[in-house]
C-alpha cells in the first residue's frame, strides 16, 4: 500500500476528485473517493483492462445506462434488524434491483453483437445477482409517487373503497347543511377539514344553530370550524376506516421489508458491483475528456512517458515532455534556476505512476510503459512546521530520514530542492550523499537541484542522467521543455545584459567567476544548441519521410489499380475469344442435327460416315481447334523481330511485335492494348504484297489488315494531315470504333491540327488525350460512328 503522505504530497486526492465528476450515481463517487493505488502487478494490469473495456464500450456505444443506482445497503442493514422500511426506501431498492437488471442486459447484448471483447464486464455481470421477483413485488405495491397501492392487497382495496364510500355519505349531508337557509349561517359555502375530519366554517354568532364539536377557528375568531352533530358518527367511521387503512399499510410495507431482509446480503453485492461498474466508467469518461491513454505496465523500475502533461494543469496551458528513466538510468539529476518547472516534472513522473496503478489513464500518448512500484516517496514543497519549531531544512530532514528507513529497490523515490534551507556547500555535500545512498539501494529515483556542484553528478556516476528545463533568454522566461542528458545553467549573465545591466559590470562578474564554472556552462550551452539543431534535423528528416510515405503509397495504388484494370481487360478477352469458341461449337452442332435429319426424314444418301468426317471438319474449323493445333507448332518459320504482324492464337487478334522482353517472351501491341505474351503463342503473318492502284476507286476487303494506331512523329504537318485523313477512312472501312493518333508532345503544332481536323470530321464522334497508360498528351484517341 502506498503511504499517505506521499498522496498527499502528490496531490493524489485532486485526482480523485476530477475523477469523481464523471461518476453517474453517489455509489460511484463514493467508490472513486476511496479509490487507492494498489502495488500487485496482476490487479494494476487488471484494473487497467477494465478501464480500458470501458473506453471502448462508450467509443462504440456512446453511453451506458447508469441511472437509478441508490446507495441501499443502510435500508438492507435495517431490514435485516426487522426494521420497516418506508415506501421511498422501497422504490430506491426497486430502482437498483432494475438498474443491475438493465446493465446485465446491456453486456449481454454487446456479448452478442461481438463488436467489443469485454470479458471482464461480463465477469461483473454474471457476479451481479438477480432480484427480479423482489422488484416485481415492491413495483407491484408501490406506486411511483411512493404511495401504496389499492393492488397491494384484496384487504387494502376493500378498506379504502369503504373509506370512500363514508367519506361520500359524510360530504352529502354537510353539502344539505351549507345549502338553502342556512347559507348565511356560514362564513363560505364550502366542506373543509380540520383534525382529519369533515368540518364547515360557520359564523361565530350562529355558533349554536348546528351543534357539534367545534375544531378549529380563524385568526380573526369570527369564524369557527364546526364539526354538526349529523355527521359525527359518520366522520367516525371515516376515521377507523383510515386507521385499518394505515394498520393494513403497515402490515404490506412490514412484509416487504421481510423480502428484502432475505436478500440483504446479495443487496449488499449488488450495490457494490454497480458501484465499481460506475468508477470504472467514471475512469474511461476521465480518459477521454482529457486524452489519456492506458499505460503498458512492468516490473523493472522502467518509465517512458511520451508527451507526458501534468494532470491538474490545463491542457492549452500546460507544456508535454517526453521522460525516460529506469533501465540504463536508473537516476535522473534535474538542474537549473527556479520557476523553470523542474517541481512540475516531479509531480507529472509521481502523479502518472500513482494514476496508473489505481487504473486510471495517465495523461501521455500511445506507447507510454510505467512501473509498478511497491511504494513512492516524495519530498516536495516547503515542509517548514510552525507547530514543531522546525526549520525547512530541519523538516525536510525528519521526511528524509522517514524515507531512508523504508524505501527498497522496488520504490520510486523523489526529491525536490534536495540539500534546500542550509549552506549551499554543505547542501550539495548532503544532496550528492543521499543521492548515492538511494541509488546505490538500486531504488528508482528523481530529484531537483539549484546546486551548480551536482551538475557533475550524472557525469560521475554510471546509471545517472543530468536533466534540466529549457531557458529562453529572450524572452526571460522558462519554456517548461524538458531537456534528458543536459545540465540546467546559470542565465543571470545573459538575463541581466537582456534587463540593460552595464557591459563592464557583467565582464567583472565573469572574471570573479571560476575558469571551470565557465568552461561548463560553455559546454552546456553548445549541448543545448547541439540538441536544438539535432531536433530540428529530426522534424525535418520526419516531414520527408511523410511525403515519401505518401508518394509510395499513391504510386502503390496507382500501379494497383493498372494491374486491376490489365486484368478485367485480359479476363474480358479471354472471355470473349470462349463466347466465340462456344458459338462455334453450337453452330457445328445445329449442322451435324440438319444433316441427320436430313438422311433420316428425305431418306438421302447421307452415310453416317460422312456425318462423322462433316462433324470432325467442323471441329477443325472452330477457333479454340485452330488456335490448339497452331500452338503444337514447335517453333516459328520464321524468326520473329519488332515491328512485325503476328496473330495472338490464344485470342484470334493480330498484333504488331513492339519489343523482346526475353528469350520466349514479347510485348505486342494488340489494338491499344499492350501485353507480354510467349512466343509459342505467336503466329507470324506475311506481309501482303502493294497491290498496283486500279484506275478506279479502290475497295478494301474485309481481311485487309489496318493498324488501331497511327504514328505522325516526325512527319510534317501537311503530310501529317493528310495522312490522317487517308487512316481515318481506311479506319472506318475496317469497321474500328477507336484509334489511336501519335502526335508527340514538341510544340503542340501538330497536335492542334490533328485535333482540328477531327473535330470537323463527320464520322468522328468524340475524340480526347490519351490516358497514363496510353501515352497521354502525346495521343488523340477518336472514336468514329
Amino acid at each position: 500500500m502506498i503511504a499517505d503522505r506521499a498522496l498527499d504530497t502528490l496531490e493524489y486526492d485532486k485526482i480523485r476528485n476530477e475523477v469523481a465528476k464523471f461518476a453517474a450515481s453517489a455509489i460511484g463517487k463514493k467508490h472513486v473517493n476511496e479509490l487507492k493505488p494498489t502495488t500487485e502487478p496482476a490487479e494494476v494490469n487488471r484494473l487497467l483492462e477494465e478501464m480500458d473495456e470501458g473506453a471502448q464500450v462508450l467509443r462504440i456505444r456512446g453511453n451506458v445506462p447508469l441511472g437509478g443506482l441508490f446507495d441501499v445497503r443502510p435500508h438492507a442493514r435495517r431490514a435485516q434488524i426487522g426494521g420497516t422500511l418506508s415506501p421511498a426506501e422501497l422504490m430506491e431498492t426497486a430502482a437498483v434491483i432494475r438498474a443491475s437488471r438493465i446493465l446485465r442486459q446491456f453486456f449481454e447484448a454487446i456479448d452478442e453483437d461481438g463488436d467489443i471483447e469485454i470479458p471482464l464486464f461480463l465477469e461483473k455481470k454474471e457476479s451481479l445477482p438477480i432480484l427480479t421477483g423482489l422488484e416485481h413485488e415492491i413495483n407491484g405495491c408501490i406506486d411511483d409517487n411512493g404511495g401504496v397501492m389499492d393492488s397491494a392487497s384484496s384487504e387494502l382495496r376493500q378498506i379504502r373503497s369503504q373509506k370512500r364510500m363514508q367519506e361520500s355519505r359524510v360530504r352529502e349531508r354537510l353539502e344539505s347543511l351549507i345549502r338553502g337557509k342556512n347559507a348565511k349561517m356560514l362564513s363560505d359555502s364550502i366542506i373543509t377539514i380540520r383534525n382529519d375530519r369533515f368540518v364547515i366554517p360557520v359564523k361565530q354568532e350562529y355558533r349554536g344553530s348546528f351543534g357539534g364539536i367545534v375544531h378549529d377557528q380563524s385568526s380573526s375568531g369570527q369564524t369557527l370550524f364546526i364539526e354538526p352533530d349529523a355527521v359525527v358518527q359518520a366522520n367516525n367511521e371515516v376515521s377507523r376506516l383510515k386507521m385499518r387503512e394505515k394498520e393494513e399499510i403497515d402490515r404490506i410495507l412490514q412484509q416487504l421489508s421481510g423480502l428484502v431482509q432475505e436478500v440483504a446480503h446479495e443487496l449488499f453485492t449488488t450495490v457494490d458491483i454497480l458501484g465499481g461498474i460506475d468508477l470504472v466508467f467514471a475512469k474511461a469518461k476521465y480518459g477521454a475528456a482529457n486524452k489519456c491513454s492506458k499505460p503498458e505496465m512492468n516490473t523493472e523500475g522502467y518509465i517512458n512517458l511520451k508527451k507526458a502533461r501534468h494532470p491538474l494543469i490545463p491542457t492549452d496551458e500546460v507544456v508535454a515532455n517526453d521522460i525516460e528513466f529506469g533501465r540504463e538510468y536508473t537516476a535522473v539529476v534535474i538542474t537549473g534556476p527556479n520557476t523553470g518547472g523542474k517541481t512540475v516534472t516531479l509531480k507529472t513522473v509521481g502523479l502518472c505512476t500513482l494514476m496508473a496503478q489505481s487504473g486510471i489513464p495517465v495523461p501521455a500518448l500511445d506507447g507510454s510503459e510505467l512501473a509498478v512500484f511497491d511504494q513512492v516517496f516524495a519530498d516536495i514543497g516547503d515542509e517548514q512546521s510552525i507547530e514543531q519549531s522546525l526549520s525547512t531544512f530541519s523538516s525536510h530532514m525528519v521526511n528524509i530520514v522517514d524515507i531512508l528507513k523504508k524505501f527498497d529497490e522496488n520504490s520510486l523515490v523523489i526529491f525536490d530542492e534536495l540539500g534546500a534551507g542550509t549552506d549551499p556547500q554543505e547542501g550539495a555535500a548532503l544532496a550528492i550523499s543521499l543521492l548515492d545512498e538511494v541509488y546505490g539501494r538500486g531504488a528508482r529515483v528523481m530529484a531537483t537541484t539549484h546546486y551548480p556542484e551536482l551538475k557533475a553528478y550524472g557525469f560521475d556516476r554510471e546509471g545517472v542522467i543530468n536533466a534540466s528545463v529549457e531557458f529562453d533568454v529572450e524572452t526571460l522566461s522558462p519554456t517548461y521543455r524538458l531537456l534528458m542528458g543536459v545540465p540546467g545553467r546559470s542565465n543571470a549573465f545573459e538575463i541581466s545584459k537582456r534587463l540593460g545591466l552595464p557591459d563592464h559590470i557583467i565582464d567583472q562578474a565573469k572574471s570573479i567567476t571560476g575558469t571551470d564554472r565557465r568552461e561548463v556552462d560553455g559546454m552546456i550551452a553548445s549541448l543545448e544548441k547541439s540538441r536544438r539543431d539535432a531536433e530540428r534535423d529530426a522534424e525535418q528528416s520526419k516531414t520527408l519521410l511523410e511525403e515519401a510515405e505518401g508518394l509510395r503509397s499513391d504510386l502503390a495504388a496507382e500501379l494497383e489499380a493498372y494491374e486491376a484494370r490489365k486484368q478485367e481487360l485480359e479476363d474480358k478477352a479471354k472471355e470473349k475469344a470462349r463466347k466465340l469458341v462456344e458459338d462455334a461449337r453450337r453452330e457445328a452442332e445445329s449442322v451435324i442435327s440438319e444433316l441427320r435429319d436430313l438422311r433420316m426424314n428425305h431418306a438421302a444418301n447421307v452415310k453416317e460416315h460422312e456425318l462423322i468426317d462433316a462433324r470432325k471438319r467442323l471441329d477443325s474449323a472452330a477457333p479454340e481447334n485452330r488456335v490448339l493445333k497452331k500452338a503444337k507448332k514447335d517453333k516459328q518459320d520464321v524468326e520473329l523481330k519488332p515491328n512485325d504482324e503476328v496473330k495472338v492464337l490464344s485470342y484470334g487478334q493480330k498484333g504488331t511485335l513492339l519489343e523482346k522482353m526475353s528469350d520466349n517472351e514479347w510485348l505486342v501491341q494488340i489494338g491499344i492494348l499492350k501485353m507480354r505474351l510467349p512466343e509459342s503463342d505467336l503466329s507470324y503473318i506475311k506481309p501482303e504484297k502493294q497491290k498496283e492502284p486500279a484506275a478506279m476507286t479502290t475497295i478494301r476487303n474485309r481481311d485487309s489488315y489496318v493498324k488501331m494506331e497511327l504514328d505522325l512523329r516526325g512527319e510534317r504537318y501537311e503530310d501529317a494531315i493528310s495522312r490522317v485523313e487517308k487512316y481515318i477512312d481506311d479506319a472506318l472501312l475496317s469497321n474500328y470504333h477507336q484509334v489511336s493518333i501519335i502526335h508527340g508532345k514538341g510544340t503542340g503544332a501538330l497536335r492542334e491540327g490533328v485535333q482540328k481536323y477531327l473535330k470537323k470530321h463527320p464520322r468522328v464522334k468524340n475524340y480526347r488525350y490519351g490516358e497514363a497508360g496510353e501515352g497521354g498528351s502525346g495521343v488523340t484517341v477518336a472514336e468514329l460512328k
